[in-house]
């Protein structure tokens, strides 16, 4: 028996994941959304190919950054060592999520980035959502889910994963994190959403040109950092 209770990563996590059917990012076992404790230094992550229609809170699998199994008696999901790796990189994140939504997905497949063509996208980002290279057959052939994870980190070496939280692996498909599990889900309905906008606006104007760095400047610090003032005060 742990000594540890394990009740509010899991409840939160389970959360979270309802939250990707609600906002009709998943079908069927597709998609996971993990929440991290940092004091622990565990997370509770959804349980492999399991139906979000009968997933309980109990049923989410808590999990070291090791990949131990600490509490669960359900296999953990397939994309968890990618999970763990962005934890012990990607410090004060405290939620991941993934989902295989078509818009997001056919950028990945197209093996391109989305570029800031509006203020929504600025909203969120401050970047072109990156896509990674495509995985080496010899990444393939080794720890797939931990070369995912490293295919990631690689992305980001010269892009803050703070100013950016999310990502599209190429030939796979969108990852997004923040400082919480109901920040990744958020991030997860966001690059979804940009990706239908930016494919849209290219198939009514191909030509059309990124916004410009002020736009995106304004409309990103507006949200992001001291200076922001969007929404209310808590």
């Amino acid at each position: 028996m742990s000594k540890y209770n394990y009740k509010e990563i899991r409840e939160r996590a389970w959360e979270a994941n309802m939250g990707l059917v609600k906002y009709n990012l998943v079908k069927y076992t597709f998609g996971n959304v993990s929440a991290f404790d940092p004091e622990k230094a565990v997370f509770a992550i959804k349980p492999s190919g399991f139906p979000y229609e009968y997933l309980k809170p109990e049923d989410l699998v808590v999990v070291d950054l090791e990949n131990k199994v600490v509490e669960g008696k359900n296999r953990y999901s397939s994309d968890t060592k990618t999970h763990s790796l962005l934890y012990r990189n990607f410090r004060g994140i405290g939620g991941v999520a993934h989902v295989h939504a078509p818009y997001s997905v056919a950028w990945a497949q197209a093996v391109k980035p989305i570029p800031v063509l509006g203020t929504t996208h600025a909203d969120a980002a401050s970047h072109d959502i990156p896509c990674t290279e495509i995985m080496s057959d010899e990444m393939i052939k080794g720890d797939y889910e931990e070369e995912t994870g490293n295919q990631i980190l690689e992305t980001f070496r010269d892009i803050s994963y703070k100013e950016v939280e999310m990502v599209l692996v190429a030939c796979h498909g969108p990852f997004t994190w923040g400082e919480t599990p109901e920040k990744a889900l958020y991030n997860c309905v966001m690059v979804e959403e940009i990706a239908k906008m930016a494919l849209l606006t290219l198939l009514i104007n191909p030509s059309v040109s990124r916004l410009k760095n002020t736009l995106i400047s304004k409309h990103y610090t507006r949200k992001h950092g001291k200076d922001a003032y969007y929404g209310q005060d808590n």
